[in-house]
């Protein structure tokens, strides 16, 4: 974990190796064989597939966790237990880890902004956010999150106050974090499925907020 003020500290050890995400490049490898020889036959359309990955990728997945946030702010029981254990509470509602890692959930505050990333690799919580985004995998932002992370929110369109902290947690094979942002001004009395509807894939990364109400993005 990385503290900005802007100066960072380690709030953990790495924990990095033949456990991690990067060990599935062999299979991405033969995916992509066999992608380029379905689509050399004709049996397949590449944009079909893309816009499947890019629907999971960004809507189908996050939903989950967008579930959990929405019990968050919901249910000030749930909320507690998410902060003392997360890996059980999101289990609760039926979203484990592939690898059987652990989860933390991390919470935005008036205070406080939190930011993940992986600097060594593309650790990331599939459970409950599905595919990583391509620019989360990309070493310009795994450098920059932890070197500069307030610039990066603004490259995202994400301005802070200067007087607010930004926390940046490190994600490994064993230990991977979920955003909580803050709920939205103006969402007193709106159902869960409703408020999960304002959270965004970036959102419980950390180079977003909640949508506000009746906002377009």
């Amino acid at each position: 974990m990385h503290d900005h003020d802007d100066d960072h500290a380690h709030g953990h050890e790495h924990a990095h190796g033949h456990d991690h995400d990067n060990r599935y490049s062999d299979m991405q490898a033969r995916v992509k064989a066999l992608e380029t020889l379905l689509t050399e036959k004709g049996l397949i359309d590449p944009a079909a597939i893309d816009a499947i990955v890019e629907t999971y990728e960004t809507k189908v997945g996050p939903r989950n966790g967008a579930h959990v946030v929405a019990k968050a702010w919901s249910d000030a029981d749930f909320a507690d237990w998410l902060k003392r254990d997360a890996t059980a509470a999101i289990a609760s509602l039926g979203y484990t880890g592939r690898q059987g890692e652990h989860m933390r959930a991390v919470f935005n505050t008036a205070e406080t902004h939190n930011l993940v990333v992986c600097t060594l690799c593309s650790c990331y919580p599939w459970s409950v956010l599905g595919l990583p985004p391509v620019w989360y995998k990309a070493p310009a932002y795994r450098s920059r999150a932890v070197i500069d992370p307030r610039g990066v929110l603004a490259e995202f369109g994400l301005t802070l106050p200067e007087d607010k902290k930004i926390r940046v947690w490190d994600s490994t094979a064993e230990l991977r974090y979920l955003v909580i942002p803050e709920r939205p001004e103006g969402t007193d009395g709106m159902d869960e499925q409703t408020l999960a509807g304002l959270v965004s894939r970036d959102a419980m990364i950390g180079t977003a907020v909640a949508r506000r109400p009746g906002s377009a993005t």
